[in-house]
Formats: C-alpha cells, structure tokens, sequence
C-alpha cells in the first residue's frame, strides 16, 4: 500500500468543485525536466500502452510518463479521485500537426454510462499551448447531461465553454462525461497532449483529505436561502450556475450533483437549499 502525505490530497472544496465542474485544473505541475523527456518519448514511440484493467502500477515502467504519474501532487489527487492504485483504463498520445486544417467535434468520451462510481481523464500538455495552439475545449457541468460520443458535436461556441491556454506541465483531471473537444492548431509548431483514463477499484468514498468536511458542513448549516452566497463553502459551490445554465434545467444540475456529494460523502442527509428534502418528503 502506498502511503500518500495528505497534504498532497484534494480538500473537500476542490472536491466539490469537481463535483459541480466536472474537472480541476493545475497549472505548472509537471517539472520541465520531465515534459521536456515525454516529448522525447513521445517522438521515440517509447510511450507503450497495456492491456484494458491493469493496475496503474504496472503501467509505463521506465518511461518520463510513470516519472509524472509518481509526482505525489499527481498521486495525491489520482488518490482522491479513484482511489490507490486505479486500473488502466486506456491512453492516447494526441499530436496536432502545425497549421491543421480543422478542428474536432464537441463530443464526451464515454457511451451512455449512469453510474454513480465514475472514471477519471488526466490530460497532460507538456509545453506552453498559447489559444491560437488550440488545445483543448472543454464545456464546465457538463457531465450530468450524458450523450453518447460525437451526439453533440454540432454544437459551438457555448456559453462558458474554457479553452485550455496554458504554460508547460499543466494537467487537467475529468469527469468521463463533461464534454470537450481538440482545437484547431493554428501555429508552426506541433502541440502535444497525453490523455489517460482511470477507473477506480475501490468505492470512491471520502478518498480525499476530509479533515476540514466538519467545518465545511458547519458553514453549510447557516445557509437557508437559495440566494445566499457565502463564497467558496460547498453549499456555494455545489448551487453555483454555469452560464450555458437554462433557468429551469439548473435546478437539475444542482439535484445531480447533491447526489454525486451524498454518494462521495455516504451522507445521505446532506442538502443544498433543499432542493433534494421537498423531493424525498413523502408524508404518511
């Protein structure tokens, strides 16, 4: 079993962004040194997959991409996501060649799947990607509105969609439902990003650094009103609205993700503006 200095865990409000996004973003995590080794792996074809349901573990011995994946930042949130040692799910080396000529569908990486328990992306751009690189697209709370694949690859330019500008060693953790897409790369130069998928062995209960859930829920309990913001406690996070957000259908977004938190947390009192206590009051 491997050890992981919980300071290297997601708290319960990173936890509770993931929950109401669908993704985190960490910038600068990967030491140069190493993007600089995966590139040359990349170019070396030395990056090899293995069979569906291996343990992380076992995966990309001797290569710079099991050097990123042992960073405890990386383990930390890999931890607090899925779980030690999640399984294998599949990789993909995504090359955009200089001046391509179009760029990829909106669409989400998984068929249909209704699962509470849910897989992991990691995306890793190993060198500065400016928005004319293009990188990825990605369209926050999008993952509770499940599609199979390229089903919404018509769609464009979304309200609040993010594209993926960053400098070299960022990393981008999904949900396998939110929706995103490759952009055109519109400079001389080819862009790089390694996408892995984890599945998680373990229940995904409380994985992370709980140590500040009690304080969290406290803060919780003084807000009575759906208009009430408190700033970055979990009840404002969860409540809070993306701006693709239609006025109704945010109500069930927010539904979604009490459920997501309750199956997290194992509370299964737990509430935001009551949203979910009027749906389960069933008078006698």
């Amino acid at each position: 079993m491997t050890v992981i200095d919980r300071q290297y865990l997601l708290n319960s409000n990173q936890m509770a962004e993931f929950v109401a996004r669908g993704f985190l973003r960490f910038d600068e995590l990967v030491p140069d040194e190493i993007n600089q080794a995966v590139m040359r792996d990349i170019d070396q074809g030395a990056i090899k997959g293995v069979p569906a349901g291996t343990p992380l573990s076992q995966c990309y011995q001797g290569t710079a991409i099991r050097r990123m994946l042992d960073l405890p930042q990386i383990q930390g949130l890999i931890h607090s996501l899925v779980g030690e040692d999640p399984l294998f799910d599949h990789d993909a080396i995504h090359v955009r060649e200089p001046n391509e000529g179009k760029a990829q569908g909106l669409h989400a990486d998984s068929i249909i799947d209704t699962r509470a328990h849910f897989d992991i992306q990691i995306m890793y751009f190993p060198h500065d990607v400016p928005l004319e690189m293009g990188g990825t697209l990605l369209l926050p709370g999008s993952h509770f509105r499940r599609v199979n694949e390229m089903d919404v690859a018509a769609y464009q330019n979304m309200r609040g969609q993010i594209p993926m500008v960053c400098k070299a060693g960022a990393i981008l953790v999904l949900h396998h439902g939110i929706w995103h897409c490759g952009r055109q790369n519109k400079t001389d130069r080819r862009r790089y990003m390694f996408k892995l998928r984890l599945n998680p062995a373990v229940r995904q209960l409380r994985l992370w650094n709980t140590d500040d859930l009690d304080e969290a829920y406290r803060a919780a309990k003084e807000i009575h009103t759906e208009n009430y913001t408190r700033g970055d406690d979990i009840q404002s996070i969860l409540s809070r609205r993306e701006p693709w957000f239609e006025a109704a259908s945010g109500r069930l977004e927010i539904v979604n993700r009490i459920k997501l938190w309750r199956f997290l947390t194992g509370d299964e009192r737990f509430d935001v503006h009551y949203w979910m206590s009027r749906l389960e009051n069933m008078p006698a």
